[in-house]
């Protein structure tokens, strides 16, 4: 088949890559434009970009699809694949593909439609979670389902680790739905259950809420990480962003927010057992274990954080 694909982050060149090494060919690759990344602010195209400009292959850089129709709609093109590409796809451009559109969504719909479904996932304190390819439609993440994957969370993997695994094996899951389209051996079916929604993840979702027993604590800081990445705050307001954490069940209690030095470990209470800091990022400086950071202030000074 001839095939268009949009995405932009990471997480949607597998998929790429995928489709590059099948049997189809890919007419046109549509990203966001170049962002501005670093201190130093230079314009870097996205990950897709790069990628497809390496392997070759028509590149069209916009942030609203409609701008690109002109050159777009005169082309045949049997089926649209989007993975994040990061806006929406609307008529006539959504009926353009002979088979329409087909979006690799990182949840197991009807759960958890929306921008950020793996982080919310991940807070929720849900044990599975899974990658959907399905039919687009106008609505949010509605259409009918062709393909579902599995993805046990586990204890300890962040958004971006899960993230990780599911691009890679909704990449397979997609170059199969791919293939099935192509021999019309696929039929999608409704979407069953109540639909949770994920919106785009804000700053404040990333501060920690010492008050919360210890596993939603540490569901929240490896459901926004790395990015927004979990911070929480001193007596002084001062930011300190936590990198890495774990429950420490063996400790004992503290209240929420106090900070103490046991040994060699760094423990902040919270309504249940206590957290232990492994790595942290004072406001202002590098990334450093979280025991170097409270031997360099002291265990008289260590700040209740909030």
């Amino acid at each position: 088949m001839r095939l268009v694909v949009a995405g932009s982050p990471p997480a949607a060149v597998p998929t790429l890559d995928a489709l590059a090494e099948s049997e189809h060919e890919i007419v046109r690759v549509i990203t966001r434009p170049p962002a501005p990344l670093g201190r130093k602010r230079v314009l870097t195209p996205t990950p897709v970009a790069a990628r497809a400009t390496e392997l070759g292959l028509p590149v069209l850089e916009t942030t609203r699809l409609a701008e690109l129709e002109p050159e777009l709609l005169p082309l045949e093109v049997d089926l649209g694949v989007i993975v994040a590409y990061g806006g929406l796809v609307r008529e006539p451009l959504l009926s353009w593909p002979r088979l329409g559109w087909i979006n690799l969504h990182f949840s197991l719909l009807p759960r958890w439609r929306g921008a950020a479904p793996v982080q919310h996932a991940i807070i929720a304190g849900d044990e599975v979670t899974g990658a959907t390819v399905f039919q687009l439609t106008p609505g949010l993440d509605e259409g009918d389902w062709f393909a579902q994957e599995r993805e046990t969370i586990g204890a300890h993997r962040t958004a971006g680790a899960l993230l990780d695994a599911l691009s890679v094996s909704g990449a397979a899951l997609t170059r199969r739905v791919v293939d099935g389209l192509a021999v019309g051996a696929l039929t999608a079916r409704p979407q069953e259950g109540e639909p949770t929604f994920a919106p785009k993840l804000a700053r404040d979702d990333a501060r920690i809420r010492w008050g919360e027993p210890v596993e939603a604590v540490h569901a929240r800081i490896r459901g926004v990480t790395p990015e927004p990445g979990a911070f929480s705050a001193g007596a002084d307001s001062a930011v300190l962003k936590i990198l890495e954490a774990a429950p420490a069940r063996d400790a004992r209690p503290l209240a929420p927010g106090v900070c103490a030095l046991e040994g060699r470990r760094v423990l902040v209470g919270t309504a249940s057992a206590p957290l232990e800091l492994l790595r942290v990022q004072p406001a202002g400086r590098s990334a450093m274990s979280a025991g170097d950071w409270a031997r360099g202030l002291g265990p008289d000074a260590l700040p209740a954080l909030s």
